[in-house]
């Protein structure tokens, strides 16, 4: 079943719980019910926004990062676990479609996991971004293109990537192959400085034009107390302010409404599906506007696994004969 002509979308801004996986998914919670209650059917938080984006691993060199990075193992989400089992109950209760943006932790690795829940609860996709970028190397491990899909849910078809992840061309155009109609993008927020922001705008409205889609991206928010918290030195504080951009872009490379660029706050936008054949019908990247048989892309979407199993087959072995 196709779904409604218009989706009303939700982007969601607010700090994190820099002390605590339980402080955070209080917040989560909390905003999928508050966004629900204004008509929000897709709802979008920042990049691993529980227990919190690592911060620290930004304004910390790496012989001291070892006890913060220690304590964001203890902090981690497991897939499943009562944390995504609580966010797939408030997706089923409230009848929304929520994209969480987690730390999650497989045994001794860390990762950067977009999870994205249907409107029933269940969980539609699990992705782990593909390269952590440049501090965030010494944080998590890498995913894999079994992780570059687009999901059928109950707002239509919803592809997702991490922060710099939309500046690799050949991830977005995997998504875009794949005809996604709405984007989630999450990026950390304060972080960088005004520049940063600039960026995300950018490659957000970019991205939603070439695609023939809606961007729905959300950006985290740190206060002066917890930027104070993660380093006391007022020049490295510099590098934790600033650089958010919460927005909702159109197929046409419009905001659908003022973006969100400081404090907290959930954004709420109207999406006309219409508009994305409005866009294709002039310029589809993957359609009427691409040539394959000149350029195209090679996708592998086998999970990378440390350990395979080959079938319980008898091996053929010939027996020597005498001489």
């Amino acid at each position: 079943m196709r779904p409604k002509p218009v989706i009303r979308a939700a982007a969601v801004q607010i700090a994190p719980d820099l002390t605590s996986r339980a402080g955070t998914m209080e917040k989560v919670l909390n905003a999928i019910a508050d966004a629900a209650g204004k008509g929000a059917e897709f709802i979008v938080f920042p990049e691993t926004f529980v227990p919190y984006y690592p911060y620290f691993s930004f304004v910390l060199p790496p012989a001291q990062q070892g006890p913060e990075h220690l304590r964001l193992y203890e902090e981690a989400v497991v897939v499943p676990s009562a944390e995504t089992r609580a966010v797939a109950e408030a997706a089923r209760k409230r009848g929304v479609v929520v994209v969480l943006g987690v730390n999650e932790r497989d045994h001794g690795s860390l990762y950067n996991t977009q999870l994205i829940f249907d409107a029933d609860g269940t969980l539609a996709l699990k992705r782990r971004k593909i390269t952590p970028t440049y501090h965030e190397r010494m944080v998590w491990g890498q995913g894999d293109g079994a992780g570059l899909k687009v999901v059928e849910t109950a707002v239509g078809r919803v592809g997702a990537l991490a922060c710099w992840e939309h500046y690799n061309p050949l991830a977005r155009y995997a998504l875009m192959a794949q005809h996604e109609e709405i984007h989630a993008a999450h990026f950390p927020g304060s972080l960088v400085g005004p520049i940063f922001g600039e960026q995300i705008e950018v490659t957000m409205r970019h991205h939603a034009l070439e695609a023939g889609c809606f961007v729905v991206n959300a950006t985290g928010w740190l206060s002066e107390e917890q930027i104070a918290s993660i380093h006391p030195d007022p020049k490295l504080q510099k590098g934790l302010r600033d650089g958010c951009m919460t927005c909702i872009i159109t197929p046409e490379g419009r905001h659908a409404v003022p973006p969100l660029t400081s404090g907290e706050g959930i954004l709420i936008a109207d999406l006309d599906m219409k508009l994305i054949t409005k866009r294709k019908r002039m310029m589809d990247s993957v359609g009427h506007y691409a040539r394959p048989e000149l350029l195209r892309l090679l996708h592998d979407t086998r999970p990378a696994l440390p350990r395979g199993e080959l079938a319980n087959e008898p091996m053929d072995i010939e027996e020597p004969t005498d001489a």
